[in-house]
């Protein structure tokens, strides 16, 4: 019986409770992007590849930014109420200033993806199931960032971890796009297809770049309304 009622806890609280799921999401993420910052970084040192090093940068940068919040949030358990809010507002703004140097770490894979010139190792079935991935991933997120939009006065920092779940899964439709198109390059007029590439890539970069000023403002205006 009494797992049962843990078992029930446990589901009342994941639907019910926003900042839960959030957060459980983001334990989640945290340990499949170590997995892909590992592999990545694995295969940058063993073939002195650009390409897999900086994607690497990109899921250590994401690593770093799920830790802090997730640490945070663990630690605010056991905080008065107001301390909380005090002690999200700090982890906010470094997360901030981590978030914007993600932005930046993206500008060399999305140059390499822009001109087709990324190693790509697998075969048809397994970008296709890359392609079903990503749908679900950008779909998840898309439904998150709906949600949380009509939540006011929620979690900052569960908010911040949604948006950066949407930036992840941009850049996964990025990376799916360029593995199609380097899959089936034999097939296709490379010249044709680097204009499509590059056009996306620069559209894609920038709604990362506008996603992440908006969170900034917003954040920002909360913490300096919450002080005032």
């Amino acid at each position: 019986m009494k797992p049962r009622g843990t078992a029930a806890r446990f589901l009342q609280a994941w639907r019910e409770d926003y900042v839960y799921q959030a957060l459980l999401s983001a334990a989640v993420s945290f340990g499949c992007t170590a997995l892909f910052a590992f592999y990545n970084g694995y295969l940058g040192l063993c073939f002195h590849s650009v390409w897999h090093g900086s994607i690497c940068v990109f899921y250590l940068l994401l690593m770093v930014i799920r830790g802090i919040v997730l640490l945070d949030e663990r630690r605010n358990r056991t905080r008065p109420e107001a301390q909380r809010h005090r002690c999200r507002r700090q982890t906010f703004l470094i997360s901030s200033v981590v978030l914007l140097m993600l932005d930046l770490a993206l500008i060399v894979p999305i140059s390499m993806m822009t001109v087709l010139d990324r190693p790509v190792s697998m075969g048809l079935i397994p970008a296709i199931a890359m392609a079903a991935y990503t749908t679900w991933k950008i779909t998840m997120a898309s439904i998150h960032i709906a949600r949380q939009r009509r939540r006011s006065g929620g979690n900052l920092l569960a908010a911040e971890l949604r948006t950066v779940n949407f930036i992840d899964a941009l850049v996964a439709i990025l990376t799916l796009q360029n593995t199609l198109i380097m899959v089936n390059r034999a097939k296709a007029d490379e010249s044709a297809m680097l204009p499509v590439s590059a056009a996306s890539s620069a559209v894609i970069y920038v709604v990362i770049v506008a996603i992440t000023v908006r969170m900034l403002q917003k954040g920002l205006s909360e913490t300096s309304g919450r002080r005032a």
